[in-house]
């Protein structure tokens, strides 16, 4: 019973949030969860290949599409996923992001308010399903029911392409303080510290403003939108052996950076695209392991074809 009391309000804060902060619009197209994106040019092209990458796993065609924790369909791209199903059934625990994702797809859209890890649909209904960081935001012990939710309404023979975040990248972890560096060197802390070693007396203090092309947050949110809202995630051997014990699941690589290091890393004057044009190379060379070790795993749920023999438990 206290489990399940601490579940409701852990899904009702994430509720509240996001109709509340995440939602609200902050410009054109443009919500304030976009304050978690790295929106500056350097960086679009690469963004915008990875979020792509969803699409070479779906059927290129169906009837029904589910988008599972929809939002807002917050960018253009996300568009793509649903282009040749007949429908695109948005399912998200916020009516605020229902309202503004029928703005965007009006009738090609069924809009339902509901909870991920207890779908109110029949089993095997849809043709394909996509889920963008949003399992994340259920209680730790509700995951395996939301992967197991997916699957359910899965039809045979299709896919379901889950994106969500690592606890811990390796990758990450390696670049931590050369991300660190670059953080003092941008904010000027790092040279207000050689002037008071050299005798020199503080500097002015660097006055603190958006990067270029993020959104304005709104002073009202600001605060609860830095602080943002609950998020619980699992590692690698927890998906491979929960998750894989109930149904097949690879892990492909979505995006293998965080936002983190492309503000600290990626610069216009210092080659920043060329750079992403190599990672996006090495990543899709190498998918699995950047998949497995990157920032964001893309993790691909097949139901194998009406009749085929299933080894998995599915109880």
């Amino acid at each position: 019973m206290t489990v399940d009391m601490e579940s409701t309000d852990v899904k009702e804060r994430v509720r509240e949030f996001y109709d509340r902060v995440g939602w609200q619009k902050v410009g054109e197209d443009l919500y304030q969860n976009a304050h978690y994106e790295d929106l500056r040019p350097v960086s679009s092209e690469y963004i915008h290949r990875c979020h792509l990458r969803l699409t070479r796993h779906l059927k290129p065609e169906g009837r029904f599409l589910l988008d599972a924790g929809s939002g807002p369909i917050q960018y253009p791209v996300y568009l793509e996923y649903s282009h040749g199903y007949q429908r695109r059934v948005c399912a998200d625990i916020s009516i605020t992001a229902l309202i503004e994702a029928r703005k965007r797809i009006g009738e090609h859209g069924l809009y339902v308010v509901c909870d991920v890890a207890n779908l109110p649909f029949k089993p095997e209904a849809f043709d394909g399903v996509v889920s963008l960081h949003t399992i994340h935001h259920l209680p730790g012990e509700e995951h395996l029911q939301a992967y197991r939710e997916l699957y359910r309404v899965l039809a045979p023979g299709s896919t379901a392409a889950v994106v969500n975040g690592w606890p811990n990248s390796p990758l990450m972890s390696a670049f931590n303080p050369l991300m660190r560096l670059s953080n003092r060197l941008r904010s000027g802390s790092l040279k207000r510290f050689l002037l008071r070693r050299l005798g020199r007396g503080p500097s002015e203090p660097a006055e603190g403003r958006q990067a270029p092309d993020s959104p304005k947050v709104d002073k009202k949110n600001a605060q609860e939108a830095a602080k943002g809202t609950f998020t619980e995630r699992h590692d690698v051997a927890w998906i491979k052996n929960r998750v894989g014990a109930y149904m097949p699941v690879e892990i492909f690589v979505w995006r293998s950076v965080s936002v983190k290091w492309l503000r600290n890393l990626i610069h216009p004057a210092l080659g920043g695209r060329l750079l992403l044009r190599v990672l996006y190379g090495l990543e899709e060379r190498f998918p699995h392991y950047f998949g497995e070790n990157g920032q964001y795993p893309l993790l691909v749920l097949t139901k194998p074809p009406a009749g085929a023999a299933r080894s998995r438990t599915t109880e």
